[in-house]
């Protein structure tokens, strides 16, 4: 009869040995996962050209990944699409209004902390405020990240990416526009439309429309940034969300925010 002896220093050193690596794989995914790895937010940190020129050639992209944006926020609205897009594993880009961060600031922090982009959209959403001069659309911009900064306790705060109110290719106000990507440039900050919607904020539609409207909007498009709201002022996107992201999975894409975007 063979008798095997278990030595004792070998089995603890080989414990140590399996906890370590589960350990360091732990970190590998929580760092791989973090914000601050993507791009630092702050007002100290600068958007390389070559991010810029990834924002402004994204929707030239044949790669089917969609970018799902929300203009508008936060409201009461945003919190039910921070758990739909939780329950489905999403994570979007908000664009939000000053004067709304510092109403919900709670909701800015949830969606920040849930790993979603926060982005810059302006104050007041009042065009005659954010094109007065230039120090009103540079304090439109500079007050809108103090929010958010707060919201999310984060000093010197800064997106550094912009959304035109009603997009920079709206017809109104076009000359201040090209002065305002100027100032925005200066300001360490780029912008960006969208190529996809489905117009929640255009009359009120139903549930059938809006995901038609979106399935239009998308046809025959490489990478998507997809413009919706957060706020039910029209049309109720959070209603539609779930299945308006079950299509765009049907179709092969892949979902994306801007953390993805920048390095």
């Amino acid at each position: 009869m063979k008798v095997f002896f278990i030595n004792k220093k070998h089995i603890i050193i080989n414990i140590i040995l399996v906890i370590l690596i589960v350990l360091l794989i732990f970190l590998y995914f929580s760092f791989k996962n973090s914000n601050t790895l993507a791009i630092e937010l702050s007002k100290n940190s600068f958007i390389s050209s070559e991010n810029i020129e990834k924002v402004s050639e994204l929707t030239k992209s044949d790669e089917k990944i969609a970018y799902l944006t929300f203009d508008d926020g936060p409201s009461k609205v945003t919190v039910r699409i921070l758990d739909i897009l939780k329950e489905e594993n999403v994570k979007a880009t908000f664009f939000v209004i000053g004067k709304h961060v510092e109403k919900y600031p709670e909701i800015v922090k949830k969606a920040y902390e849930d790993g979603h982009y926060i982005a810059n959209h302006g104050y007041d959403h009042d065009n005659s405020k954010l094109y007065k001069n230039s120090e009103s659309f540079k304090e439109e911009i500079i007050k809108t990240d103090e929010a958010i900064g707060d919201a999310i306790g984060i000093q010197n705060y800064c997106s550094h990416i912009f959304r035109f109110p009603n997009g920079f290719m709206s017809p109104g106000n076009k000359s201040k526009k090209k002065e305002a990507v100027k100032l925005l440039a200066e300001m360490n900050y780029t912008y960006i439309d969208w190529n996809c919607l489905n117009n929640d904020s255009m009359k009120k539609y139903s549930k059938e429309q809006l995901l038609n409207n979106l399935k239009k909007s998308a046809k025959n498009k490489g990478s998507l940034v997809v413009l919706m709201h957060d706020t039910k002022d029209v049309s109720d996107s959070s209603a539609i969300l779930k299945e308006s992201i079950e299509y765009l999975r049907q179709e092969g894409y892949e979902f994306k925010n801007f953390y993805d975007l920048l390095d």
